[in-house]
């Protein structure tokens, strides 16, 4: 299922996020990544949070203002630094053990043209069912409400 590529003697999994939830991405990639596996994360602006835009909006809104602004703590509005933050909240990354899984982990907004020609793996438990779930956003979408203008 998980496609291997070799760059520099080192392993990594490559890992579609088109139209995968984020929580259910987040504990499946938390998990791997404690176990020692190295994952590059492509297509994080197409990522899905269940919710309906405008309270997901207004949720982040109230994250990126609520804050001394020198004293942070800072919020990215990159797609990819969202999803990256979301998986670092569920890894023990105050400890050696999960910083070092962090590390572990790349996140890319859109395919970049190192990886282009590679295979994608996909995690099924993550996928959202489109029949039965009404209400989502693509994180693209919140950053673009957010004020981020650098999409693809």
């Amino acid at each position: 299922m998980a496609s291997e590529s070799k760059s520099k003697d080192q392993k990594y999994t490559i890992i579609d996020g088109k139209d995968l939830v984020l929580g259910r991405l987040g504990s499946d990639i938390a998990k791997r990544l404690l176990l020692g596996e190295s994952i590059k994360l492509v297509n994080c602006q197409e990522v899905v949070i269940l919710g309906r835009k405008k309270f997901l909006v207004e949720r982040y809104k109230n994250k990126i203002s609520n804050k001394v602004i020198k004293q942070g703590p800072y919020y990215s509005r990159a797609p990819s630094d969202i999803v990256r933050r979301a998986f670092r909240n569920m890894l023990p990354y105050k400890n050696q053990r999960g910083i070092d899984a962090y590390k572990r982990l790349k996140c890319f907004n859109s395919v970049p043209a190192a990886l282009k020609d590679e295979k994608f793996a996909t995690v099924e438990s993550a996928q959202v069912d489109k029949e039965t779930t009404f209400y989502y956003t693509q994180v693209g979408e919140i950053c673009k409400s957010l004020g981020y203008t650098k999409m693809n």
